[in-house]
């Protein structure tokens, strides 16, 4: 397998093994009995990684929030609001071996994982920052005060980077485009609403979806 790493500010993507082995800046990787503690710099990075098992064990970022964020005041929308919109955003997603042919979800949960990937945006950057503003305001001026959660979605962008660098061939001898599981985040925000109906029926679920630019790189990756 050969690699090469996207250089591009306003996303990159870094096989999680590489990512531990050289941290980028602000970055710093504690090897323990059972697995590795990933430390951070809370004041540049927001890290929505959840706990997952990689080839060191189990793998902790200490400082994420985890991929669903629950927010449950105005205060934490305020502080969560600016930090997206400031700061390199980190989230772990898996390119996969699936059939494109089923539904996306249901494609990306039964397929066999082929790499993890440490992807990162750049919540600060112009055109990501205006797309992540107008979605939060759409979402909120779309719930009326009730509880909500709105799904950042970043399939879009992946799917053409993988579609362009990562070449994945089977044991058939086919070439085959990844399946992407988790390439979204999730915030939630809980109102006090004594009568919560829309968000109890579902009918507060809110998606948005971030374009990003990219610079080429490659990967082979043969299964």
């Amino acid at each position: 397998m050969t690699t090469s790493k996207p250089s591009h500010s306003g996303m990159r993507v870094t096989e999680v093994e590489e990512f531990l082995r050289n941290p980028p800046d602000g970055f710093s990787v504690e090897v323990l009995c059972s697995g590795c503690r990933v430390h951070s710099d809370p004041e540049n990075s927001l890290v929505l990684v959840d706990d997952f098992d990689s080839c060191r064990g189990k793998t902790v970022f200490q400082k994420s929030l985890g991929r669903k964020v629950k927010m449950q005041n105005l205060w934490e929308y305020t502080s969560m609001r600016k930090s997206l919109l400031s700061k390199r955003i980190y989230l772990l997603m898996s390119a996969c071996e699936g059939n494109r042919s089923l539904s996306d979800k249901k494609a990306a949960n039964e397929a066999r994982v082929l790499k993890q990937f440490v992807v990162s945006i750049d919540g600060n950057d112009p055109i990501i920052k205006w797309q992540m503003e107008r979605g939060l305001d759409r979402t909120i001026s779309s719930v009326w005060g009730e509880s909500y959660s709105v799904d950042i979605d970043l399939n879009e962008p992946l799917e053409r980077w993988a579609a362009k660098n990562i070449h994945i061939i089977t044991d058939k001898r086919m070439k085959v485009q990844p399946v992407w599981r988790d390439a979204s985040f999730t915030l939630k925000y809980y109102s006090d609403a004594l009568f919560d109906f829309p968000h109890w029926f579902g009918f507060s679920r809110r998606k948005f979806n971030v374009s990003i630019s990219y610079s080429s790189s490659f990967m082979s990756i043969v299964t």
